[in-house]
């Protein structure tokens, strides 16, 4: 590796590094905020503070591209300032060759943020939010009322919530024969899980039709045998963002499996991808900010143009990933292409400036 590289390296890291100490701060100070409005009972300052800590890698994690962007500008721009950039275009090294510095930088920062990913931020979070739920007695559920669906060939099952993170209570289960007609419905009170996918459940009633008659049956316990996946049941309940690549590869498959919409799990999943490459996309747009006159235009304005950059980059890959995901398009398509075109723009940019010049 050349000594220009290892400078530039060196700048860029550091750039990172104080991006993400502006960056962090401000938002975890923000979802502090969030959490107060929650602060009663059993859940306290003291909580809410170690949740926003337990966060804290997840929110590196979504920041990466920002950090990429201004971290950029931020040693690009200063490098321009002490006109170092204009000695090595005049030394003939070209806007490309810069941008390959670039682009190495943030492919070790999007490795690193992906293994943050996958490692820390995704247990964390999910320790987090089961540290919230059991402070506040809620349950997160990945559905609206916190409930957890399962089907297997005619049989659907709705858990309500999960006791302590692990219990599951308000069991219902409907059984239909083939032409959809119900023939039993299934509640008990709450279940204890025992391996092998056996549930025993307690507080049971059964309820049996047949043509027109029908029987119903209470009992103190009964075994049943699980439709839900053997992995833990608690994962299952988490959101779709808090659950790492493997997590979501094998939900993803349970839900195939059991013939279950999996479009958003599937999205998830792609979006781990995408990110490591807006990552690069958004490195490799730092430096035709940085090429730009420092004359014309300060460190501070670039700074500030390139935030609200990030933020319409942001908010563009959300509405795109939503639309994606409500008129059902290909999960590939809708987690990794606004990133691709995002680098193929950023580059384009590189090259056309390297014309002009």
């Amino acid at each position: 590796m050349k000594i220009i590289d290892k400078y530039l390296l060196q700048s860029l890291f550091m750039g990172f590094i104080a991006a993400a100490a502006l960056l962090l701060p401000l938002f975890s100070t923000l979802d502090l905020v969030g959490e107060l409005d929650d602060i009663g009972g059993d859940y306290r300052l003291v909580q809410a503070i170690e949740v926003v800590a337990m966060t804290l890698p997840r929110r590196m994690v979504e920041l990466g591209p920002f950090i990429a962007l201004l971290g950029g500008i931020a040693a690009l721009g200063q490098l321009a300032l002490t006109q170092e950039l204009n000695t090595l275009r005049a030394a003939g090294i070209s806007a490309a060759r810069i941008g390959l510095s670039t682009v190495l930088a943030g492919a070790l920062l999007a490795v690193a943020l992906a293994a943050v990913d996958e490692f820390a931020a995704s247990p964390l979070q999910q320790s987090a939010i089961q540290l919230r739920a059991h402070a506040i007695a809620s349950v997160e559920g990945n559905g609206k009322d916190g409930s957890i669906w399962g089907r297997k060939d005619q049989q659907f099952v709705r858990v309500g919530g999960l006791r302590l993170g692990r219990i599951p209570t308000h069991i219902e289960v409907f059984s239909f024969d083939g032409d959809q007609v119900l023939k039993e419905y299934l509640f008990a009170n709450y279940a204890d899980i025992q391996p092998k996918g056996i549930w025993q459940l307690h507080e049971v009633t059964v309820k049996r039709w047949v043509d027109s008659d029908e029987t119903v049956e209470h009992m103190d316990q009964m075994i049943w045998q699980s439709v839900l996946p053997e992995t833990r049941l608690q994962e299952v309940a988490l959101p779709a963002d808090s659950l790492s690549s493997r997590q979501l590869y094998h939900y993803i498959e349970f839900l195939k499996g059991t013939a279950q919409p999996s479009a958003q799990y599937e999205v998830a999943l792609w979006e781990k991808l995408g990110t490591p490459l807006l990552t690069l996309a958004m490195i490799l747009l730092a430096v035709p900010f940085s090429f730009s006159q420092v004359r014309s235009t300060g460190l501070g304005s670039k700074l500030a143009l390139g935030a609200v950059t990030g933020l319409l980059v942001y908010l563009t890959n959300q509405i795109i990933v939503n639309l994606g995901i409500l008129f059902g398009l290909v999960p590939v398509l809708v987690g990794t292409v606004p990133a691709l075109l995002m680098l193929v723009f950023s580059m384009s940019l590189i090259f056309r400036f390297d014309r002009k010049r």
